[in-house]
C-alpha cells in the first residue's frame, strides 16, 4: 500500500508515541504541527515540544502556529490526504477538517464517548475504573465527538496510578497505528457513530482537583484520587497550613474510631493517615519547601513531629 501524505498534529510525550509509530511504519509524513514552544524554569529557556523536537531528529518540517486558524492555509500547503491528530491542544478549524481526502483522525485514550476531553487517563483512575482503552476515531468540529473506527481496550488494575496506565495505553496506541490505521486507509472500517447520552466528559486538572480532602472523601475515592495524579500533577494534603505531596501510597480499607486526616505514626516505610473507612499509607511524600523523599527518611526528620495533628 503506497503511503498517503500525512501531516500529523501533536504535541506532547504521548503523541510523540504515535508520531514514532508513524515513522517506524514509514508512513510519508509531510509536516508536523505542534503548539509553540514554551520558556520553562527560572531562566525561561525555550524548550521544545517533545513532538517538535522528535520532528526534528527525523527531518520532518514542523509549524506552530499560535492560533491555527490564522495559518490553516500553510498547513494545507503540505498538501495532505490525510491528517492524523494526538493531544495537539488547540482545535483544529474546519477549512483544515474538510481538506484532505481520507479525513481527519485522532488516537484518544479512552473508551468514547467515555472521557471526551483532555485528561481521559487521569480521570479513568480518579473515578476508580476497572478498563478503558484507546479509539481511532474522526475528527469533528465537536470536541472527540466524531464517529469512532476501532478501540483497543485495557484493563486497569487496583493500585495502577495514571503514569503506570500512560505507558499501556501508549502500547496500545501503536497497535492502534499498526493494525487499525492501515485498515481505515483501505475503507474498511466506516465507524459508529457515538451515543450522546453516554457521553462523560474529562477536562484537563485544575489547581483545585489537585487536593485531597480527608475530611470529606472515602478511602476508595480518596486513595483513587492520589494514583489518579501520579506521576503528574501530583496530589497534595494540607495540614497546619502546609501542603504535603503524596508520590506514592496504598491503603487499607477497615473499620477505626481514629479522625479522618489523623497522622497515626510510621510503620513498614509508611506514613499511616486516618481516612473515612481506612488508612492511607503514603510511601513516598514531598514536605513543602523541601524534595521529594521516602516515608522512612521524613519519619527520621521532621515526620514524627506530626504525628497525632490532622489533615484537612
Amino acid at each position: 500500500m503506497t503511503s498517503p501524505r500525512i501531516v500529523f498534529f501533536g504535541t506532547p510525550e504521548f503523541a510523540c508515541t504515535i508520531l514514532q509509530a508513524l515513522i517506524d511504519e514509514k508512513y510519508h509524513i509531510a509536516a508536523v504541527v505542534s503548539q509553540p514552544d514554551k520558556p520553562v524554569g527560572r531562566k525561561h529557556i525555550i524548550v521544545k515540544t517533545p513532538v517538535h523536537a522528535l520532528a526534528e531528529e527525523n527531518g520532518i518540517p514542523v509549524l506552530q502556529p499560535e492560533k491555527l486558524r490564522a495559518e490553516a492555509d500553510a498547513v494545507l500547503a503540505y498538501e495532505p490526504e490525510l491528517i492524523v491528530t494526538c493531544a495537539y491542544g488547540q482545535i483544529v478549524p474546519e477549512k483544515i477538517l474538510m481538506a484532505p481526502r481520507l479525513g481527519c483522525v485522532n488516537i484518544h485514550p479512552s473508551l468514547l464517548p467515555k472521557y471526551r476531553g483532555g485528561a481521559p487517563i487521569h480521570h479513568a483512575i480518579l473515578n476508580g475504573d476497572e478498563k478503558t482503552g484507546v479509539c481511532l476515531m474522526e475528527m469533528v468540529k465537536k470536541m472527540d465527538a466524531g464517529r469512532v473506527f476501532a478501540c483497543h481496550e485495557v484493563s486497569i488494575t487496583p493500585d495502577m496510578t495514571a503514569a503506570e496506565l500512560d505507558v499501556l495505553l501508549k502500547e496500545e496506541s501503536v497497535r492502534i497505528i499498526r493494525e487499525e490505521l492501515p485498515r481505515y486507509i483501505r475503507g474498511e472500517l466506516p465507524g459508529v457513530e457515538q451515543d450522546e447520552e453516554k457521553v462523560v466528559l474529562a477536562p484537563n486538572i485544575s489547581r483545585e482537583m489537585e487536593q485531597v480532602h480527608f475530611q470529606e472523601e472515602e478511602i476508595n475515592s480518596l486513595y483513587n484520587h492520589v494514583r489518579g495524579l501520579i506521576d503528574w500533577p501530583i496530589s497534595y494534603g494540607v495540614l497546619e497550613g502546609k501542603r504535603y505531596k503524596f508520590y506514592k501510597a496504598r491503603k487499607e480499607v477497615r473499620g477505626h474510631a481514629y479522625q479522618p486526616g489523623e497522622v497515626l505514626g510510621f510503620e513498614d516505610g509508611a506514613m499511616k493517615i486516618a481516612a473515612r473507612g481506612g488508612i492511607l499509607l503514603v510511601l513516598e511524600l514531598q514536605p513543602e519547601g523541601k524534595k521529594p523523599m521516602k516515608a522512612e527518611q521524613f519519619a527520621n526528620g521532621a515526620g514524627r513531629s506530626l504525628v497525632g495533628k490532622v489533615f484537612e
